[in-house]
């Protein structure tokens, strides 16, 4: 549950309705004084949220907390291939989603700077040519000066907006960093399912060759006059239901060869000649995304990034709440003015100004209060979008490794179903060649094989994918500290690199 401080019922209200009915003039006045002299005290600052409480290790996992979250960063590099790192590399780099979070990320600090030049004067120069003729006289004038002004920033309008446009920056980094985990996830899984296609079309492949030898024992067998016709109709029945597989595994393959050259940055042909050959499935380490620590999923971009929208819009109602303070406003000018534009350096006058204001807002049909009651309500969704993405996050998690266990389970059982059922069609093929037994055991033999071998590689292609799900469930991908909000200075120094 969220401190007292952080929820929006907690924050600080505004009791002063029906200011101006009950105020004379002297009374304002003197509270513009007063609240002058407590200027430092009165300004409000944004709360930092509490986070949702995180279990501390996770109900489908009793393996011990050992692995520090440092290895989530490139947790692609976990499964030892070459290929799938480089590919995840160059998506990174030249994904196109990741361009454009890049571009919002360059955006939200170019917004926050400008907010920040709000604390500051502002200082404008302007210069004036004028001639007038009246009466048949002519009568020049000219006029150089600089006009400054500086809203002094007592109640904390401009500095609760800049508060907020620090998180808003901070959310920004943190979604760029979601971008980078998913697409890093999505190369990873496309990845795994070209390989994963391409095991299957050679299993097929393999199936069909001894189906092809059996039919054509099978047809030996009926010039021979010891079988009927029906016998190699059915073996070439199966031999053709097998041959129809292998269009749609090319298929498959490439399409996922098309999904990985796009997330890379390139047109779908580009990787046709690096992914033209098979290789092998990739696959993690058996242990290691079992001993990361429930702790690892604060560092999640999609948890900070709603973290930081809270923080901004706790802000934002400290600058609504603000606004209804008076405001003070300080400026001037100085200048030269002259009859002839030659004697600006010389024998000008001298014009200068101070002036200093201070406006109260004293009736506007409630729009100010109306404003702090929607930001309130922005903070109470913020806040409810927060909870429900750490507990969105947390299911992930333990959906990941559920289908994990449960995966690695059912592969013991099919490689131990797939070896014998391997040994029982290689046995069927030598009895029936030698008479001893009918074609529907063969037939019953090569199916079961199939079958088995299928859905051991469909296993194991998703017991590698649930690896990429739980590292993606825990925020692998990026690093929180590259959220830090730059400086005005560094920003613009940025620029002009």
């Amino acid at each position: 549950m969220p401190d007292a401080d952080l929820h929006p019922r907690h924050l600080r209200a505004d009791p002063r309705e029906g200011l101006a009915s009950r105020f004379n003039t002297s009374t304002v006045i003197g509270g513009l004084l007063l609240a002058l002299s407590g200027c430092a005290s009165i300004a409000p600052q944004p709360t930092n949220p509490v986070a949702v409480e995180i279990p501390a290790a996770w109900s489908a996992a009793s393996v011990s907390a050992t692995t520090p979250p440092t290895v989530l960063v490139q947790w692609w590099s976990r499964f030892n291939d070459p290929l799938l790192s480089r590919l995840v590399g160059q998506a990174l780099q030249a994904n196109l989603s990741i361009k454009t979070a890049e571009a919002a990320l360059r955006e939200a600090r170019a917004l926050r700077d400008v907010t920040a030049a709000a604390l500051w004067p502002t200082v404008d120069g302007s210069g004036l040519a004028q001639r007038s003729r009246a009466d048949g006289y002519s009568a020049n004038r000219f006029k150089v000066g600089l006009d400054a002004s500086w809203e002094l920033d007592f109640f904390g309008v401009n500095r609760s907006a800049l508060a907020a446009s620090d998180a808003t920056v901070q959310a920004s980094a943190a979604s760029l960093g979601d971008v980078q985990v998913s697409i890093a996830a999505e190369v990873a899984l496309s990845y795994i399912a070209l390989r994963g296609a391409q095991a299957l079309l050679a299993i097929a492949n393999d199936n069909l060759t001894s189906q092809l030898e059996t039919l054509q024992i099978a047809q030996w067998r009926l010039q021979a006059g010891l079988v009927t016709s029906l016998e190699t109709e059915q073996a070439r029945t199966e031999t053709e239901q097998t041959r129809a597989l292998l269009p749609a595994l090319q298929t498959s393959i490439d399409q996922n060869r098309y999904a990985l050259a796009v997330l890379t940055g390139q047109p779908p042909a580009a990787l046709a000649t690096a992914l033209a050959a098979a290789g092998p499935l990739p696959q993690a380490a058996p242990d290691l995304a079992l001993s990361l620590p429930a702790e690892t999923l604060r560092q999640r971009p999609d948890v900070r990034a709603a973290e930081d929208q809270v923080t901004a819009a706790v802000a934002r109602v400290a600058q609504a709440d603000a606004a209804l303070m008076p405001n003070f406003q300080i400026g001037g000018s100085l200048g030269l003015s002259a009859l002839t534009l030659g004697a600006l350096t010389e024998g000008a006058s001298v014009v200068s100004a101070l002036l200093a204001s201070v406006s109260l807002p004293i009736f506007n049909g409630g729009a100010l209060h109306a404003q702090v009651r929607a930001q309130q309500a922005a903070l109470d969704q913020a806040w409810v979008d927060y909870q429900a993405t750490v507990l969105a996050a947390l299911k992930e998690v333990e959906d990941a490794l559920v289908a994990l266990r449960g995966d690695r389970e059912r592969l013991l059982s099919l490689q131990r179903a797939a070896e014998a059922a391997g040994n029982a069609a290689l046995l069927a093929r030598q009895r029936y060649s030698s008479g001893l037994i009918d074609f529907q055991t063969v037939l019953d033999t090569q199916r079961t094989q199939l079958r088995t071998q299928e859905s051991v590689a469909s296993t194991r292609i998703a017991l590698s994918a649930d690896h990429v799900r739980l590292y993606k469930a825990l925020g692998g991908g990026w690093r929180p500290e590259d959220r830090a909000v730059p400086s005005t200075q560094d920003a613009s120094q940025a620029t002009r690199s």
